[in-house]
Parts: C-alpha cells; structure tokens; sequence
C-alpha cells in the first residue's frame, strides 16, 4: 500500500513518505537512482557498463538496474554471493549475467559448490594475479577439476619513478604490473587443466575513488587533478601494451575497467571492452567531491532525535555506522536533512547515540527524524534488512537487502 502526501521541501518529501514507519529504517529514492543509472549510461558513451554488487548489496536494485540499456554483468565481491545471485535468477530472463568475481577466493566450499554447477561455471569468472591462486583452486577441487573460467588482475596504480615501486601511488591489489608479467602469467593460465582465462580486469582506484574537487581544499584538489592525469597518461599507455601482450597467448572475452569516479577515463582507453560502476547509482557523501559528475542522494537512513540535552543540541538514536576505509571525518554518516546540522568533534556518529548541533538543531523535537547520507554506498546495506522504496512522494514497495535475505559475504 502506498504512503505519502503532498509535500513541499525534500524533507517533507522523506518525512510524509516514511511517516507509518518508525525510525530508524532506510531508504531508497528510485527517482535518484534512475536518474543517477541513466547519468553512468552517458559518461560511458556506450561502453558497456559492469554494476559492482559491493556498492548496491540489494537485489532489487541490482535486477532493477541490469534491465535497463547500457548495463552488463556484474562485478561481485565474493564467489558465495556470485553463486548465491546465479541461482535466484537461473529460472528468470537474468540467467544468462556474466558475473566476475572482482576479488581472489579462498573459499574452498564455495570453490567446490561452483565446480559441481555446470551453469554457474558457464556465467561466473574469478580474479586470480599468482599461481599461487590456481594452485589453490587445484587443491580444492583435485587436479582432474571441471574448468573455472578466470580472469588476470593487472595493477593499474601508478609508479611515477620509472615504475619503481618506493612510490606506489593507488590500491595495494594485484601484484602483476608489466605487460611481461601479465603475458607470463596468462601463457601460465592457459597452458594449465582445469582453467579458461576470458578477462582482463583492473581498478584505477588512485583516480575512481578519490575525488578531484575536495570541498574547501583548492590546493589537494590541484595536486590529485595533476596526479590523475598523471596516472591516466601512463594508465593508457601501459594497460594497451598488457592486453595486446595477453591477447597474443590467449584471447580475452572482456577488458574491464574503471570505476563510478574514472568514467571519462576509462571510455576512453580503446584497450577496455567494459566500465566497472556502482556507487555512482547511489550518490555517497564520498562522491560528493568530483569535477565531472554529481551524483543524486539515492539511498538514505533516518534515525530519531530522542534528546534535547541543551539548547542548540539534538541527540539522536544510534546511527554510527563508519564506512571501511583510513579512520577519519569523511568515512562518517553525514547529516543531510533538515539542512544545517553537523556532528559534534566530541562523540561523532555513535553506536547508540549521535548528538547533531548547528541551526537547525532547536527546531528540532523529540521523535522528530534526520536523514543522513552514508560515506560508501553498499556498507548501510549491511546495517539494515530492508529498503523502503520512496517514488515521487510515496513508499511503494519494501525490498531486503541482502542482510535482509540471510546474507553477509564481506
């Protein structure tokens, strides 16, 4: 049954919508998440995009996105949810998704759960960067084992002194780094029983995921912009020469790349066959620092002012949930609506209470809510077991999120 009413500002708009609910619980704007789906479509210029499940973690929005134009397979996080996700959709018109496993497993259970699935071993790919990887997969499944398509992880961070690695600037993921390395690795691969390699994969996170633009910091904002095209130049240039090194050992099914905050990048570098993106559908605070794109607030929470301990002071129930990361304010919910709140330096988000100060603080009542946005878009998913889901002004549906279906693959 629909919820809702005629609202004014967007905070009447959350409020109305959620008003037969009681705090705190979350949200999904589907109009925010449509409009954000569609604004990834065209960055990518029609470079197919791969929707990273880690940032979403909610089945009804990964099926909802996968149908629309533009969008293709998807980026998981781990081989159990890989299978998990392929057997809820092998009797649906989403059987058929080719799934990559973006991280190297250890799971020996699933490992055998996926040797023993003819249909899963069709559709899911995962990352391996040393024999060390295959050698486990031998280990797990026996050497004679049914074949595990695998895709090559390739590090895309940046090495400015003549690729020396005293200067490592981006994630600390795969160790193959040189079209050397990668060829030699991929004749490894297709030489051994037992395994297919179709991708190539590699993650730019010195450019997706650190914002270009920082908010009252014009200086960092300069020094990353000089560092991302820095990177970008050498990116190009090097990830060419690695896949025309692999591809003349083995052909490659797909080059993936990217990531929400690398768009422009990545479409452009002719080597890539697809665009790795999924917090952009969200819009975390996170994201809120980039030059070339905004993404739109798709997925808040609201939690209840429960105190009134002073005048300019409002504490609310719970509500600290970091995002992963280095410790610091920015892996932080933030106070998104009623405009005009902050956390305290003090107490921060915390686990049963948040106090918030600034102008809107006295206008606040017991039982009233505040909406906030979190830092990363897949982690809120993990504090709650379902998503309201808020289109125009009204509640529509309610959706788990994976917690919500028994899960939890992190």
């Amino acid at each position: 049954m629909p919820y809702g009413g005629p609202v004014s500002t967007p905070r009447d708009r959350f409020d109305s919508a959620t008003e037969h609910l009681d705090p705190p619980t979350a949200v999904v704007d589907l109009d925010a998440f449509d409009r954000n789906a569609a604004d990834l479509v065209r960055r990518a210029d029609g470079r197919p995009i791969r929707v990273a499940s880690k940032s979403v973690r909610c089945r009804y929005l990964l099926e909802r996105v996968l149908r629309r134009p533009g969008f293709t397979g998807v980026m998981s996080y781990a081989l159990r949810e890989a299978l998990w996700l392929t057997r809820a959709w092998v009797d649906t018109d989403l059987a058929d998704t080719d799934i990559l496993v973006a991280y190297p497993t250890v799971d020996q259970r699933a490992l055998r759960d996926l040797a023993a699935d003819e249909h899963a071993r069709r559709v899911i790919s995962v990352v391996v960067d040393s024999v060390e990887h295959l050698d486990l997969v031998d280990a797990a499944l026996g050497a004679d084992h049914p074949e595990i398509r695998v895709c090559l992880e390739l590090d895309v961070s940046w090495r400015p002194l003549l690729g020396s690695r005293k200067v490592h600037i981006g994630t600390l993921r795969s160790p193959v780094f040189s079209p050397a390395q990668a060829s030699d690795l991929a004749a490894v691969i297709a030489a051994r029983p037992g395994f297919r390699l179709v991708g190539l994969m590699g993650y730019e996170g010195q450019i997706a995921g650190l914002g270009d633009a920082p908010a009252r910091n014009p200086p960092l904002g300069a020094l990353r912009r000089w560092m991302q095209q820095g990177s970008g130049r050498e990116l190009v240039r090097r990830r060419g020469k690695v896949v025309r090194a692999v591809q003349s050992v083995h052909p490659l099914e797909f080059v993936n790349g990217g990531g929400t905050g690398s768009i422009e990048l990545t479409r452009r570098d002719r080597s890539v066959t697809e665009i790795a993106a999924g917090s952009g559908l969200v819009g975390p605070t996170l994201f809120d620092n980039y030059s070339r794109f905004t993404p739109s607030p798709a997925v808040l929470f609201a939690v209840p002012v429960v105190r009134r301990p002073a005048p300019g002071v409002a504490t609310l129930l719970g509500g600290g949930y970091p995002a992963s990361g280095p410790p610091n304010r920015a892996r932080l919910p933030r106070p998104y609506l009623p405009e005009g709140l902050k956390l305290t330096a003090m107490e921060g988000a915390g686990e049963v209470q948040t106090p918030v100060t600034g102008p809107a603080a006295d206008s606040l009542r017991i039982g009233d809510r505040v909406w906030f946005r979190h830092a990363k878009a897949g982690e809120v998913a993990e504090r709650f077991a379902e998503y309201h889901v808020i289109e125009g002004g009204t509640v529509t549906r309610t959706v788990p999120t994976y917690r919500g279906e028994g899960h939890s693959f992190g």
